[in-house]
């Protein structure tokens, strides 16, 4: 999952099947847009559906700047005064931090993208948002051994870095517009892997080397394995990892021995300009597929859990990054390939 600032974040078939009750045929999209929940909250987890009033700020052709000022820019003031209008630059915070700068872009943003909004607000009313985030909020506190305060809105923007991320636990942001967003995986299971970045992120704090890249690729391999978890493995493995392929796993798999060889003199470099992280840029492996360090941090973990049990998993809550890999016996494992 995309991650910016401070956060570089069948159950499918049972939970889905479920949960999504058919939208009324009669309806039209705006009247199904206003039966979303403006916000859903399960413990101290809000998700603000902000989109809705972008979208309805609109209805009958008309703009409603009022709503937006109300609806968009207050409920969640503290991400668009600042995040955005400091992850942007100076030349843009104008954009964010006051109401009338948030009127002016929502006044053509959606007209100019309609058809291309309606189709990812579309989607996500069609697995019914508000119960898969209701659900879902629910077991994923069920799942974990802390319960963080968080505030993640879904929201379009005229300008778009974030992904799925933010700048700490109550700026976060679900851009639906992001480039190639697929808003129904962002949701479903982009939300369980970035929420465990926040657990996680508590057990961390006073690891010396939290910042250094071992430590970067075990939080983002923890968080594709949480994934994996939360769906109880009926979601393939890839598909926890970035959404990865079939054939960009089995690259990785293929290579598994030759990667962890030429990265692990990088798992103590805290400048985060390295191959382990940067490979997509500095190009260590030039025909790697993306996300290299998430994959090999959930390989990590994946042999962590095969030789301590299946419920090991929650065990790296409380372990340092460099006690992952040494009880892990990936080294060995690789060295063995």
């Amino acid at each position: 999952m995309k991650r910016t600032i401070l956060y570089i974040f069948t159950i499918a078939a049972v939970c889905f099947s479920s949960m999504n009750q058919k939208l009324d045929p009669k309806n039209t999209f705006e009247k199904n847009v206003e039966k979303l929940a403006d916000s859903i909250k399960v413990n101290d987890i809000v998700v603000k559906n902000l989109f809705k009033y972008q979208i309805l700020a609109h209805k009958d052709s008309a703009f409603n700047a009022e709503m937006i000022a109300e609806k968009v820019y207050q409920p969640h003031k503290k991400l668009w005064d600042s995040c955005y209008a400091n992850i942007f630059g100076e030349e843009n915070a104008s954009k964010f931090n006051n109401a009338a700068g948030m009127i002016e872009w929502n006044k053509n943003l959606y007209p100019k993208n309609k058809k291309l909004f309606d189709e990812g607000a579309q989607s996500l009313l069609n697995i019914n948002l508000n119960k898969v985030l209701k659900t879902n909020l629910k077991k994923f506190g069920q799942l974990v051994p802390y319960q963080p305060k968080a505030t993640v809105s879904i929201l379009y923007s005229p300008l778009t870095g974030i992904g799925f991320g933010g700048c700490n636990a109550d700026q976060f942001a679900l851009e639906l517009n992001y480039e190639n967003a697929d808003p129904e995986y962002m949701i479903e299971k982009g939300l369980p892997h970035e929420l465990n970045h926040l657990v996680y992120e508590k057990f961390r704090t006073q690891d010396a080397y939290k910042n250094s890249a071992l430590s970067q690729t075990i939080d983002e391999g923890f968080a594709c394995y949480f994934t994996w978890v939360f769906f109880e493995g009926k979601i393939q493995k890839y598909e926890a990892v970035e959404n990865m392929s079939k054939k960009d796993w089995e690259w990785f798999l293929k290579n598994e021995k030759k990667i962890f060889t030429n990265v692990k003199i990088f798992f103590d470099d805290e400048s985060g300009n390295n191959p382990l992280l940067r490979n997509d840029q500095l190009k260590l492996f030039p025909d790697a597929p993306k996300a290299l360090n998430y994959w090999l941090g959930f390989r990590m973990i994946e042999k962590y859990v095969e030789k301590h049990g299946v419920s090991s998993w929650t065990d790296i809550y409380q372990l340092t990054p460099k006690e992952v890999l040494q009880k892990s016996d990936y080294e060995k494992f690789v060295s063995s390939l």
